[in-house]
C-alpha cells in the first residue's frame, strides 16, 4: 500500500502528561482512515500533530513522501506548507463572508489571479453541492450546506490529504447521517486520503476503510470495520465498538472450536476460538444470542420493537442481558424463554 501519511512512534506531552503514547500508522493514497476512541484517548492530538497545529514531543510524521515533523531532526514544517486540508467541528466559515467568498479565501491568501480563483471555486462547489448558492450568507445555510462549504474551503487547493475533525458532531441525527453517505461518496469522486476523527462508533464503521481504536493515548487495534466489530483484540475494543453483553463464566469443556462454559446457572456451548482456560468473561453480540429453546432460561423484562427487529432485555441468573432478535418470533414481557448463544469472545477473568 503507498502511504500518503506515515505516523511513526509519535509522542505528545503536555506538561509531563503523556497525551499520545508510541503511535505508529499509514493511510493509503484513496483510503478513509478513522481514528476513533473515548474522550481525552488522544485521537484529536494525534490529528492536530498531523496537521501541525502541535509540536510533537517525538516520532516522525510524513506526508506525501516528505517528512514534515521530526523533533529529534530539528524538522517542524509549518500547517501552510503541510499539503493539507482541514475540517473542525465548528467548521469555522466566516459569517460575514458569501459561500464563496469563504471558499476563495486559501486561494486568495496564494495570489492566484481572479480567473483562475473563480474558476477553481466554481469546480469544488460542484463538487459539494453548492452550485447556485455562491452568494448567500452562512446564516442563510443549513447545518449541512455550512459543513459543505467548509469541506470546499479545505478541498479547493487540491491537498494531498484532508483531515477531519468530529465534522459532524454539530449535527442533528438525521442530518448526521445523511452526511455520512455524502462524505463518503465524496471521498470516492475526488479520490483523496481522509484522516478523520471522532467518538462515534457508527461514524467510523459506516464511512471507514480502516479503523484505527485509541485508548488511553494509544492505538489498541487497526482494522477494518467488520474485523474490529467482529474480531476486537481485547475486552476495551468488545465494549466500545457496538453493543455487548459481558457475562461471567468457567470454561468446562474444548471440542472441535465450540466451548462449554458454565455460566447463567447452567452449561451452555459456544463457538470460540483458542479460549482461556479456568475464569472466563463471555462476550456476546445481542444478535448473537437465540430466545426460545435452550440450555439456559430466563425471563423477558422488557420488550422494545424497533421496526426491522424486537430489542429485549432478558433476565437471566442475575444477570439482564440485551438481546436483538427479528420480529418473525417476539415474546411477551414476563414470559420464561430459552437462551443459546451463537457465538461468543472469551476472555480471561483476572479479577478471580
Amino acid at each position: 500500500m503507498v502511504e500518503t501519511i506515515a505516523v511513526r512512534g509519535l509522542w505528545k506531552e503536555f506538561d509531563g502528561v503523556t497525551a499520545v503514547a508510541d503511535v505508529s500508522f499509514g493511510v493509503g493514497e484513496r483510503e478513509f482512515f478513522t481514528l476513533l476512541g473515548p474522550s481525552g484517548c488522544g485521537k484529536s492530538t494525534t490529528l492536530r500533530c498531523v496537521a501541525g497545529l502541535e509540536l510533537p514531543t517525538r516520532g516522525e510524521i510524513v506526508i506525501g513522501g516528505r517528512v514534515v515533523s521530526a523533533p529529534s531532526a530539528g524538522v517542524f514544517v509549518p500547517p501552510e506548507r503541510r499539503a493539507i486540508g482541514m475540517v473542525f467541528q465548528n467548521y469555522a466559515v466566516w459569517p460575514h463572508m458569501t459561500v464563496f467568498d469563504n471558499v476563495a479565501y486559501p486561494l486568495r491568501l496564494q495570489k492566484m489571479d481572479g480567473a483562475a480563483v473563480a474558476r477553481s471555486v466554481g469546480q469544488i462547489l460542484e463538487v459539494v453541492a453548492l452550485t447556485g448558492l455562491e452568494r448567500r450568507y452562512p446564516a442563510q445555510l443549513s447545518g449541512g450546506q455550512q459543513q459543505r462549504v467548509a469541506l470546499a474551503r479545505a478541498l479547493v487547493r487540491r491537498p494531498a490529504v484532508l483531515l477531519l475533525d468530529e465534522p459532524l458532531s454539530n449535527l442533528d441525527a438525521k442530518l448526521r447521517e445523511q452526511m455520512r453517505f455524502e462524505l463518503k461518496e465524496l471521498q470516492r469522486r475526488i479520490a483523496v486520503p481522509i484522516l478523520y476523527v471522532t467518538h462515534d462508533q457508527a461514524e467510523a464503521m459506516a464511512m471507514s476503510d480502516r479503523v484505527a481504536v485509541m485508548n488511553a493515548g494509544r492505538i489498541v487495534q487497526v482494522g477494518g470495520p467488520l474485523e474490529i466489530y467482529a474480531r476486537p483484540a481485547d475486552r476495551f475494543v468488545a465494549d466500545f465498538i457496538g453493543l455487548m453483553n459481558f457475562i461471567p463464566g468457567e470454561v468446562r469443556r474444548v471440542e472441535d472450536g465450540r466451548v462449554l462454559v458454565r455460566a447463567l446457572g447452567g452449561e451452555v456451548w459456544v463457538s470460540a476460538t483458542a479460549p482461556p482456560t479456568g475464569a472466563v468473561i463471555m462476550a456476546v453480540r445481542p444478535e448473537d444470542i437465540g430466545l426460545g429453546t435452550g440450555p439456559l432460561s430466563g425471563t423477558v423484562a422488557v420488550r422494545n420493537f424497533m421496526g426491522n427487529f424486537v430489542d429485549y432485555k432478558v433476565r437471566a441468573g442475575g444477570h439482564i442481558l440485551r438481546v436483538q432478535s427479528p420480529t418473525t418470533q417476539v415474546f411477551e414481557e414476563g414470559a420464561p424463554v430459552g437462551i443459546t448463544f451463537d457465538r461468543a469472545l472469551l476472555f480471561a477473568d483476572e479479577s478471580r
